[in-house]
C-alpha cells in the first residue's frame, strides 16, 4: 500500500447546509444549522458550504454565524454571477478564519438561454464576476453549472477565463446527474490537459445521483485528477440527492489499495453526523443505505451469520466502529445509574452536562420502566427527542387519552398547555392519529398543510419506541416536527405539536403580530 504521507490529499467539501437543504422539505433552523456545522468542523470536513447568503436574511445570518464559529474548516457561501450576490456572500463569510466565495453560472446551451446570453457575453460576465470575487477574497471557487452538458470547447474556454480571473478552485458540476463514471473522468482529464493554468488550481467534482452513479462519478473524477469532492451527509439533496460524504470517504479508506488518496475526515463521527442530519431534515436513512443504513452491518442469512461468528472479515469489509457504530447495543436497563448513562451517551457522541443529565436520566428511567431492554438506538431517539422539545415551547402536550377500535368512533381527549394556560378538547377522527391531529388543530387553529406523516420503529419488538416525523407547510414555509415514544399516538401528538411550535417561531420572525394562536 502507498505510504499515507505520500498519498494525494482529497479535499472534502460538504454542502449539506446549502445543496442538501434545497431538498424539498429539508429546511433547517439557524440553531440546527449551527449544530450540524459544528459537527462537520469537528469531524474534519475541509470546506463547509454554509448557504446562499443573498437568498434570504435567514440564510445570510446562518452563513455569517457559522463563519464566526468555525475553528478549522473553510467557510464558503454561494453566489450567482452577479456583483450584488458576490458582495452579499463576502459580507457573510468575511469573518471566517478561512473564507471562500463560490460563484457560478450555467454554461450549457439550456442554461445560457435562461439569461439570454450568447457565448461571448457569458464569457465576459464570468471574467468580470470572478475578478470581482477575487478582489474581495483570495479563495474563490467557480462553477460552470451543468458542465457535463456544456460543449467541450466552450467549457475549456470559460474554465481558462475563470482561472485567469483569479479562481483558485474550478468545480465541475454534474448538475442533473447526467454523466457516467468514464465520462466524468474523461471530462476532468480533458480540462487538466487542455486548459492553460489548470496545473495552478484545484479541480473539484460535484455529482448528483439521478441515475444512481454520484459516488462512482465522483471517485472516477478523483482518479482523473480532481482533488476536491463536493458531497453531503446521507447524500441529502435535490431530487435523488448528491454524492454521499460517507460513501466516498469510506470507499477511499477501505479500497486504499486501488484508490491511494487520503482525507482529513474522522470517520468515527460519520454515524453521529448521519443521525443528526436525518433528525434535523426529517429525512430518515433508508435501511439498506451504504455505510450508515440500519442494515449496513446486519447479517441475517445463516451462511453470513456462520461466517461472521468464525471471522468477521468474511462478510464485513469495514468495522462498525470505523464509522462510529458500537458493536454492542444491549447494555442499559432500569437498574443502570447516572454514571453508566453518562458513559453510554458519551460513547454515542453526546456530551451532557449535569443539568441535562438529570433531565435525561428521568426520561431514561421512564423509558426503562416501559421497555425491558434499552438499546443504543433507544437512547439516541431519547436524546434527539430531548433536543427537539424545548422547555419554553409555547405549546406542550400535558395529557392525552385516545379511544379506538373496530367499534364506535375514534376519539381523542387532549389537554394542551398554551402559553402557560391549560386548554382541553375532545374530538372524533378517522382513526386515532386523525383524532389527535384534529384536537391539536381545534386548540391551535392554523392553515398548515400536512405534507408528511411518517412512523419508524426505533428498535425491534412490540415495545419498541416509534419515531414520528410530521412535516407542515404554511405560507411557503416548511417545518418538520419529530418525537419518539413507545406509544405511537403519543409520539404523533408530540411531533405535530413540535412542528406547530416551529411554525409559531417562524411567524414571530416574519410577522410578530400574526404569532398568536
Amino acid at each position: 500500500m502507498t505510504d499515507a504521507k505520500a498519498q494525494d490529499r482529497v479535499v472534502i467539501f460538504d454542502t449539506t447546509l446549502r445543496d442538501g437543504e434545497q431538498s424539498p422539505g429539508a429546511t433547517m433552523s439557524l440553531e440546527e444549522k449551527l449544530q450540524i456545522a459544528g459537527l462537520l468542523d469537528e469531524m474534519g470536513v475541509d470546506i463547509i458550504e454554509a448557504g446562499f447568503p443573498i437568498a434570504s436574511e435567514g440564510d445570510f445570518e446562518a452563513v455569517s454565524r457559522i463563519a464566526q464559529m468555525a475553528q478549522s474548516a473553510v467557510i464558503c457561501g454561494l453566489a450567482r454571477a452577479d456583483f450584488r450576490d458576490i458582495d452579499r456572500c463576502w459580507e457573510a463569510v468575511k469573518h471566517a478564519k478561512r473564507p471562500r466565495i463560490h460563484t457560478f453560472i450555467g454554461t450549457s446551451p439550456l442554461h445560457r438561454a435562461i439569461p439570454n446570453l450568447d457565448m461571448d457575453q457569458m464569457a465576459e460576465r464570468i471574467h468580470a464576476t470572478v475578478s470581482h470575487a477575487r478582489n474581495l477574497c483570495d479563495n474563490v471557487q467557480w462553477s460552470p453549472m451543468d458542465a457535463t452538458r456544456t460543449e467541450h470547447d466552450y467549457l475549456c474556454r470559460v474554465v481558462e477565463i475563470a482561472i485567469k480571473a483569479g479562481a483558485t478552485t474550478i468545480n465541475i458540476p454534474d448538475t442533473v446527474g447526467y454523466t457516467a463514471p468514464r465520462e466524468s473522468a474523461d471530462l476532468i482529464r480533458m480540462l487538466i490537459e487542455k486548459v492553460p493554468g489548470a496545473d495552478e488550481v484545484v479541480f473539484a467534482t460535484h455529482c448528483h445521483n439521478d441515475l444512481g452513479m454520484a459516488t462512482a462519478n465522483a471517485l472516477a473524477a478523483v482518479e482523473a485528477g480532481a482533488r476536491q469532492i463536493e458531497c453531503t451527509i446521507n447524500g441529502l439533496g435535490e431530487r435523488a440527492g448528491n454524492t454521499a460524504l460517507e460513501e466516498v470517504v469510506m470507499a477511499m479508506k477501505v479500497r486504499n489499495d486501488i484508490m491511494p488518496y487520503r482525507t482529513g475526515i474522522d470517520t468515527s463521527k460519520i454515524m453521529q453526523a448521519s443521525r443528526l442530519v436525518a433528525t434535523v431534515s426529517g429525512f430518515p436513512v433508508q435501511f439498506n443505505k451504504a455505510i450508515v443504513g440500519k442494515n449496513a452491518f446486519a447479517h441475517e442469512s445463516g451462511i453470513h451469520q456462520d461466517g461472521m461468528l468464525k471471522n468477521a472479515e468474511t462478510f464485513e469489509i469495514m468495522r462498525p466502529e470505523d464509522v462510529g457504530l458500537n458493536a454492542t447495543s444491549l447494555v442499559m436497563g432500569k437498574h443502570s445509574g447516572r454514571a453508566a448513562l453518562r458513559s453510554k451517551l458519551a460513547e454515542l457522541g453526546y456530551a451532557v452536562g449535569d443539568n441535562q443529565l438529570r433531565d435525561v436520566f428521568v426520561r431514561f428511567k421512564e423509558l426503562a420502566d416501559r421497555k425491558k431492554e434499552v438499546y443504543d438506538d433507544d437512547l439516541i431517539a431519547l436524546m434527539q427527542d430531548t433536543d427537539t422539545h424545548a422547555a419554553n415551547d409555547r405549546i406542550q402536550v400535558k395529557r392525552l387519552r385516545v379511544v379506538c377500535g373496530t367499534d364506535g368512533p375514534q376519539t381523542a381527549e387532549m389537554t394542551l398547555v398554551i402559553d402557560g394556560v391549560e386548554h382541553e378538547v375532545e374530538t372524533v377522527g378517522d382513526g386515532p392519529v386523525d383524532a389527535v391531529f384534529k384536537a391539536v388543530q381545534s386548540l391551535v387553529p392554523n392553515t398548515a398543510k400536512l405534507n408528511l406523516y411518517q412512523v419508524h420503529a426505533v428498535t425491534e419488538g412490540t415495545d419498541a419506541q416509534a419515531t414520528v416525523s410530521v412535516r407542515l407547510e404554511e405560507g411557503g414555509k416548511i417545518v418538520t416536527g419529530q418525537s419518539a415514544d413507545t406509544d405511537t399516538v403519543v409520539a404523533s401528538a408530540r411531533a405535530y405539536v413540535n412542528a406547530i411550535n416551529k411554525l409559531l417561531v417562524r411567524r414571530l420572525k416574519t410577522a410578530p403580530e400574526a404569532a398568536s394562536a
